[in-house]
C-alpha cells in the first residue's frame, strides 16, 4: 500500500476526547509550523472498538528537542522519559501525553532497538507490532490506515504487521503481546501465521526481563478472552515456559465463569493462582520467574496454603476460624480458588454463600492481652508468649466468646498449662 488512505472519519460524537482542552491545545502546538502530529495507537483502536480511549499517545515529525522546546514555549511541562527512542512526556493541565518522533528501528537484539528518526509515516507504522495499533488520527477526525488495521479491527483479528517472524525478532515480548491483544480484542482463533511465528520464536522469551513478562502476563490474565487464549498458549508450550510448570487451564476457565456468575471483576493475581499455583512452592517459583511484588506473592502463598480445606460442607466453626486467621481478602481468594477446582457449577448456591461469608460475619478482635496474664502473676518472657498463643487458640475453639467469665477461664487454663510445661529457657 502506498500513500495515505483516509478510510474513516471520527465525528465529534464518536471521539469527543479528540477535541478536549489539553489534547487540542497540544496538537495545536505540535501540528503546525512545518511539523505534523497525530494521535496513534491504543486511543484510536479503542475508540473504533467502542471502548474508552485510555491514555492518548501522539506521533510527530518533530524531533524530540523540538517537542521539548515547543512544549516549554507553550507553558507545558516536558519530561524526556525515553528521549533516546524519541519519546517525550508532555503534561498539559496535569494530563500526560507521550509524544514520540517518527522512527525506524535500525538494529535490534530482540530486547533493545537502535532507532533512526524520520518523517515517513508509513515507515513508522510498519515498525509497530500489530495492524490495529498502527492507525493514525488527524485532529480533524480522519483515520489514516497504512497497514490494513481497519479491516483487522472490523474482523477482531490481531495480526502482525508484515512478516511476524521479523516483528517478533525485534522484540520477543511481542509473543506475549500477541496473545494478550487477542485475549483482549480478538474473536475466534488467533491469526495462524502469528501463532506459528510465536511457536518458532518462543525460546526468545528467556531473553526478556522478568518484570516485562510479569506486566504482560497480568494484563493477559485480566482480559475477557484469557481462558481460551491461555488454553492455546498451554497447548503450544508457551504458557508452560512462562510459568515454569504445568498450567491448569481448566481451573482458570472455571474461575472466569464463577467471576461472571458472582459479578466479580477479573482479578489477574487470583487467575494466576488458578492457572499456576497448587502448593506454596509454586508461589515461590512464580515470585522469582515473574518478579512478583511482595503483595502479589503474599496473596499467592495465602491461596496455596490449604485451599482444599475451604468448602461449603465444612462446619461453620471451622469456616469462622479460617476467616479469623487469614482475613477477609485471603478467605475470598482461597474460597474462589477452591470453588474453581471443585466440580460444582458456577451458580452453585452453597459455594456462593461461602464466598460471601465475610460479608455476613466480621471476625472479632482477640480480647486478651499480655496484661491479663501479668496481672495474674506471669512474668514477661517466652512463657508469656506461649500462654497468649494458647489462649487465642482456645478462644477460637470456644467460638470467640466475649463474656468475662469465659475469658477468665481461658486465661487461667493457659497460665496453668504454661507453668506445668518444662522451662526450656534453661536448657
Amino acid at each position: 500500500m502506498s500513500g495515505e488512505e483516509d478510510n474513516f472519519v471520527f465525528t465529534p460524537e464518536r471521539a469527543p476526547w479528540l477535541g478536549c482542552g489539553p489534547l487540542s491545545r497540544l496538537l495545536a502546538v505540535l501540528d503546525a509550523k512545518g511539523e505534523e502530529a497525530r494521535v496513534v495507537g491504543g486511543a484510536v483502536r479503542n475508540t473504533l472498538l467502542g471502548l474508552a480511549p485510555g491514555d492518548v499517545d501522539l506521533a510527530t515529525t518533530a524531533l524530540p528537542e523540538v517537542v521539548v522546546r515547543r512544549a516549554g514555549d507553550a507553558g507545558f511541562h516536558a519530561v524526556p522519559t525515553g528521549i533516546e527512542h524519541g519519546t517525550v512526556t508532555v503534561v498539559v493541565d496535569k494530563v500526560p501525553f507521550e509524544v514520540t518522533t517518527l522512527r525506524q528501528d535500525i538494529e535490534t537484539d530482540g530486547r533493545h532497538a537502535v532507532v533512526h528518526f524520520g518523517r515517513d509515516w508509513k515507515a513508522d507504522a510498519e515498525r509497530r507490532d500489530f495492524t490495529m495499533n498502527a492507525l493514525f488520527l488527524h485532529r480533524d477526525g480522519r483515520v489514516i490506515d497504512l497497514v490494513g488495521g481497519l479491516k483487522d479491527i472490523e474482523a477482531r483479528r490481531v495480526r502482525f504487521i508484515g512478516d511476524p517472524a521479523i516483528r517478533i525478532g525485534e522484540d520477543y515480548l511481542r509473543i506475549l503481546r500477541f496473545f494478550r491483544f487477542h485475549a483482549a480484542y480478538g474473536h475466534g482463533e488467533p491469526d495462524r501465521a502469528g501463532v506459528h511465528a510465536c511457536i518458532s520464536a518462543r525460546a526468545g522469551l528467556d531473553q526478556l526481563s522478568r518484570e516485562r513478562v510479569r506486566v504482560e502476563m497480568l494484563k493477559l490474565l485480566a482480559a475477557p478472552g484469557a481462558p481460551a487464549t491461555a488454553a492455546i498458549m498451554a497447548e503450544i508450550g508457551i504458557l508452560g515456559t512462562v510459568i515454569g510448570g504445568v498450567a491448569d487451564v481448566t481451573a482458570l476457565a472455571r474461575l472466569a465463569e464463577i467471576e461472571t456468575a458472582l459479578k466479580l471483576a477479573p482479578d489477574p493475581v487470583r487467575r494466576l493462582a488458578a492457572v499456576a499455583v497448587r502448593i506454596v512452592e509454586d508461589a515461590t517459583r512464580l515470585r522469582e520467574r515473574l518478579r512478583l511484588s511482595n503483595d502479589e506473592h503474599r496473596r499467592l502463598r495465602a491461596m496455596a496454603e490449604k485451599w482444599w480445606r475451604i468448602e461449603p460442607a465444612a462446619p461453620e466453626d471451622s469456616i469462622r476460624a479460617a476467616l479469623y486467621r487469614i482475613g477477609p481478602e485471603n478467605f475470598r481468594d482461597r474460597a474462589l480458588l477452591a470453588f474453581a477446582r471443585s466440580e460444582a457449577k458456577a451458580d452453585d448456591r452453597a459455594w456462593h454463600d461461602l464466598v460471601a461469608f465475610p460479608e455476613r460475619w466480621t471476625p472479632p478482635k482477640f480480647p486478651l492481652a499480655a496484661k491479663d496474664f501479668i496481672e495474674r502473676g506471669m512474668a514477661k518472657g517466652p512463657a508469656l508468649g506461649a500462654a497468649l498463643a494458647q489462649a487465642e487458640e482456645a478462644w477460637i475453639a470456644a467460638g470467640f466468646p466475649g463474656e468475662r467469665s469465659r475469658l477468665d477461664a481461658i486465661v487461667h487454663a493457659a497460665i496453668k498449662s504454661a507453668r506445668a510445661a518444662p522451662d526450656l529457657s534453661e536448657k
